[in-house]
């Protein structure tokens, strides 16, 4: 064993270079515990590095999104991308067990084990989500829902299996909620998920009884245990409960112009109820991938490379398999098919491609296998489906003698009720099965429910019932119930469906370049430091990894084209180094040649050289480390002896700058010496004389010089006084210090003055250009309304926002700020008024945005565009002097947008309105001057009618509020509350 373990290891992983792989198959074992080997650290040794995009693990799978997030650009838009994509695997993992999804940022479905819902194999427990929303959603959250956290109390939970060790179900749905806020679901969104979720429990705990009629039939009649539990589903989505009793006991059967109508028994009531609950949970898991495609789909349209990673089941062996097992290991059998055409057929044909000798290797080929299951005619789906189409009386056992009949020479199908007759003392085989000899092994399946669960069938009954409920997901999953819609033509079995999805993704597998990772379980215990050596060894069979390794070891390890291999190791040879300018096989033969490779370790083929052994490779990657750091080290000295020139080069320019400016200064510090002197005699020379005069003017002017020094006295301590008494720097305090003396009261006044307008200019010049903006818009507000609008005052202390619906953070207006080319200067949800009555309760809320060059108003709820006027045809606006918020939007008479006349609208914001409106038409570069009219009465055009808008003040019959009426064609009157 482990001879066999290390011949994988040495075949099939990783090269220890890190960058270079051996084949297109990694082995990868789960060790049962969490290993430090997937940190932030080792994804950068990652980095730039051959990436592996086929996976068979779903643990594995998460690694890999994690690694791409991690590596791939970066920016707003691409952050957001990658954080949704993560988010979106607890999401679906929360939501499905099974299912594979195909990801080139769009998420595919190709089968979801939607029986698992109603019933779940032994051991085994039913989707995570269920058992997640019962242990961590809170108190209120499951009394809206009408729950109860006890499992035991819900007939789908299988409770063997509810708890399971190291796995915290509450922790998980917190997770599961932060990651749908994340990718982008709404709240009601995320509350109708949970109603749909609950509902499917309620499904299992309805029962059914018997009901004896007089014609002798029995007919189905709900038995609710409790009494409640298809009230409170009802509840939760919203249909009568009536319609759903009675889709529960009968069905109708439609055939061309005529319908009839049939009693249900319990039976195929069960089954009704069992098929809702599965279309239910499996449509919704549906809806949610679609919703989150629609999240984290590409802005781009332009696909430069695709990546795709598929986590798909294993092959399935249980002691019950049944038609689920069946179609799972259906569809291993074709990526088995997939992984022979892609590696060990295509290994071998590209030595021949390559001109390599090479003897063939003879590996076994599962066509024949899928050919079983596949084939149109004769193959097991296809029997299946003329199974179930066929009229007449049809159950599993006349489907099971139908392949017996057929299949019975069969190679690698057994039954014991076939012609064939070696199997029919084979007591291993039961009677109601049969067994098909998979690439795997054999396995035996149990042939009752095949019909039922390939029919899939609900009837139109529980369709057409669904589609009556009040919720806003039911009707978006249950399309087929719209009665205007009714289509009598069979859906597609279940069968079908997935051949067809499986023959899809085997189309998309084989346009992309695949490599695999294949996954082995070490036990069955799920435990760590177990080796079941018979088990590893059984999957390494199935998985074809030992054709692998016998290709690979009677083959080349490593082959790469002669470009990139040259490129790689040409600085090997000096021959080679730094540049070949002959053709690249030649260089690659003078490099192997100078290092002495022995030539049975390496072959030469059309256009890639051929290495067949790893420890050449490993030869060649060791000399080129050594290259590499005997070229850092020279590189190293070359940069250090320039860096070392460069500073003596300007340390010796520098002392060249210094000493000359040393050399400057002596010689100006000498003149400065001299002329200190010269001018300190001058002082002295005339100190003197002014003295001497000074003496000759104070005998003649004594009195005049008295006078003035006493004046200076005065003028000292008056600025000395106003020094200390000045008052704050605030332009709006008014004090300022009393004069001392009369006669100073003329300068007094104008230093007043002065002093206000400094302390104001310094004031101005702390405003930034966004409040310097802000002051501006209320100084110009101010300009408009003060003293003429009695809404005004209310104004002056709110802030001018702007935006006050969030239109570009806003998920929901994406598509509305997307239509608007220029800056929204203003968004805001206004009021327009009914043109018909007027009536303050018909009025409609709208969002009103406004631009430079134009206003748009667009429905609050949909983000569509009503109404879009260029400003070039708004005439004016008209507001009353009251304290409402009414305004009228007048359109120039003859232009496109006056057609259905001018805009009432009203809004609690008219003020920053109507500003942002004036100031638009007044900085606009062609002279379009929007005129503001303020008065209680003013006429509007509605169509071809003149109205008069009249204002008076009065009490409402709302009592606290503006209300309006349309008293004729002619006159609209609105009523103000007193101030």
């Amino acid at each position: 064993m482990q001879m066999f373990i290390r011949s994988l290891l040495s075949n099939m992983q990783f090269l220890p270079c890190k960058h270079l792989p051996i084949s297109l198959v990694v082995i990868s074992m789960n060790p049962y515990k969490s290993l430090p080997i997937y940190t932030a650290e080792k994804v950068e040794e990652y980095r730039n590095r051959n990436f592996y995009e086929l996976i068979e693990s779903a643990p594995a799978s998460k690694f890999v999104m994690s690694y791409v997030a991690a590596v791939c650009g970066k920016g707003q838009e691409v952050n957001k991308v990658k954080e949704q994509l993560l988010q979106s695997n607890p999401v679906l993992e929360g939501e499905s067990s099974t299912s594979s999804v195909f990801v080139p940022i769009t998420l595919s479905i190709y089968l979801l084990e939607k029986s698992r819902v109603v019933k779940q194999p032994r051991g085994e427990r039913n989707f995570h989500i269920f058992y997640q929303l019962l242990s961590g959603a809170s108190d209120d959250t499951l009394k809206k829902l009408k729950l109860d956290r006890d499992f035991s109390k819900y007939n789908y939970l299988s409770l063997d299996s509810a708890t399971v060790n190291g796995l915290d179900d509450a922790a998980s749905f917190r997770t599961v909620r932060n990651a749908m806020q994340i990718v982008g679901f709404m709240e009601d969104e995320v509350q109708s998920i949970l109603e749909l979720v609950a509902a499917v429990l309620k499904l299992g705990n309805i029962e059914f009884k018997p009901e004896s009629r007089c014609n002798g039939f029995d007919e189905s009649r709900i038995k609710d245990k409790n009494g409640e539990y298809l009230k409170e589903m009802c509840e939760l989505l919203g249909i009568e409960q009536s319609v759903l009793e009675r889709a529960f006991s009968f069905r109708t059967v439609e055939a061309k112009m005529e319908k009839v109508s049939t009693s249900l028994n319990v039976a195929q009531a069960y089954y009704a109820r069992d098929a809702l609950a599965k279309n239910l949970y499996s449509r919704l898991f549906s809806w949610l991938v679609n919703r989150i495609n629609e999240s984290i789909k590409a802005q781009t349209k332009t696909h430069k490379k695709v990546m795709g990673v598929l986590d798909i089941y294993g092959f399935e062996i249980f002691e019950d398999n049944s038609f689920e097992q069946f179609i799972i290991n259906y569809c291993n059998e074709k990526l088995q098919q997939i992984f022979i055409e892609l590696t060990l057929r295509e290994e071998q044909e590209e030595y021949i491609r390559e001109g390599i000798e090479w003897t063939n290797i003879e590996y076994f080929n599962n066509a024949i296998i899928c050919d079983l299951i596949e084939n149109n005619k004769n193959g097991i789906l296809a029997m299946l489906d003329e199974e179930c189409l066929r009229p007449g009386t049809v159950t599993d056992e006349t489907f099971l003698d139908k392949l017996n009949t057929v299949c019975a020479e069969h190679q690698h199908f057994e039954s014991r009720q076939s012609k064939n007759s070696k199997f029919l003392t084979d007591h291993s085989l039961p009677h109601n099965c049969f067994r098909i000899q998979h690439y795997a092994g054999k396995v035996l399946y149990r042939v009752e429910g095949f019909v039922d669960k390939n029919n899939d069938l609900l009837y139109r009954d529980l369709s057409q019932a669904m589609y009556k409920a009040n919720h806003s997901l039911i009707k978006i999953l249950f399309p087929e119930g719209n009665p205007a819609k009714v289509n009598l033509k069979r859906p597609p079995t279940a069968g079908f469906q997935f051949r067809a999805s499986v023959g899809t993704l085997m189309k998309n597998l084989l346009t992309k370049n695949p490599n695999y990772i294949r996954c082995i379980k070490p036990n069955d215990k799920k435990a760590a430091h177990i080796f079941t050596d018979s088990l590893v060894c059984h999957q390494a069979r199935y998985l074809g990894l030992m054709e692998n390794v016998r290709v690979r070891r009677a083959g080349y390890a490593f082959r790469q084209p002669y470009e990139p291999c040259l490129e790689r190791y040409k600085m090997l040879c000096k021959q080679t180094w730094p540049h070949w300018k002959g053709p690249a096989r030649e260089g690659v033969e003078v490099l192997l040649k100078n290092l002495q490779v022995r030539a049975e370790d390496f072959a030469y083929g059309r256009s890639k050289i051929f290495i067949r052994n790893p420890r050449t490779l490993f030869f060649l990657e060791e000399k080129r480390r050594q290259c590499l750091e005997d070229l850092a080290t020279l590189i190293q000295k070359i940069y250090r002896g320039w860096k070392c020139r460069t500073h003596f080069l300007l340390l010796k320019k520098s002392q060249v700058v210094v000493a000359a400016w040393y050399r400057r200064f002596a010689q100006q510090k000498k003149y400065q010496n001299i002329r200190s002197s010269a001018l300190v005699l001058q002082s002295f020379i005339r100190g003197w004389k002014v003295r001497r005069e000074y003496r000759k003017f104070f005998r003649a002017n004594a009195g005049k010089k008295i006078y003035d020094f006493t004046i200076q006295r005065i003028m000292q301590k008056y600025f000395m006084g106003l020094k200390k008494t000045m008052p704050s720097m605030s332009p709006v305090d008014k004090s300022w210090p009393a004069r001392p003396y009369g006669f100073l009261d003329g300068m007094h006044q104008e230093l007043r003055r002065i002093f206000h307008l400094w302390r104001c200019k310094k004031y101005r010049s702390q405003f930034t250009e966004e409040k310097k903006a802000t002051y501006e818009e209320k100084l110009a507000a101010s300009e408009l309304f003060k003293d003429k609008k009695a809404l005004y005052p209310s104004s002056v202390g709110q802030p001018f926002k702007g935006d006050y619906v969030e239109i570009t953070k806003n998920p929901k207006y994406q598509k509305l700020n997307s239509l608007v080319e220029d800056k929204v200067l203003l968004a805001d949800v206004v009021s327009k008024i009914n043109r018909a009555n007027g009536k303050v309760r018909t009025l409609s809320s709208v969002i009103f945005l406004l631009t430079k060059k134009s206003f748009v108003l667009a429905d609050q709820k949909t983000g569509q565009v009503k109404a879009s006027v260029p400003l070039l045809d708004l005439s004016s606006v008209s507001v009353s002097t009251q304290s409402d918020g009414f305004f009228a939007l007048k359109l120039k008479e003859g232009s496109t947008s006056a057609a259905k006349g001018d805009f009432l609208l009203s809004s609690d914001r008219l003020i920053e309105i109507i500003t942002k409106l004036h100031r638009i038409g007044a900085a606009s570069a062609d002279r379009n001057q929007i005129n503001i009219d303020i008065s209680d009465e003013f006429l509007v055009q509605f169509k071809q009618d003149k109205v008069c808008v009249k204002f008076i003040q009065g009490t409402p019959k709302n009592g606290n509020g503006v209300a309006c009426k349309r008293k004729n064609n002619r006159l609209l009157e609105v009523s103000v509350p007193s101030p």
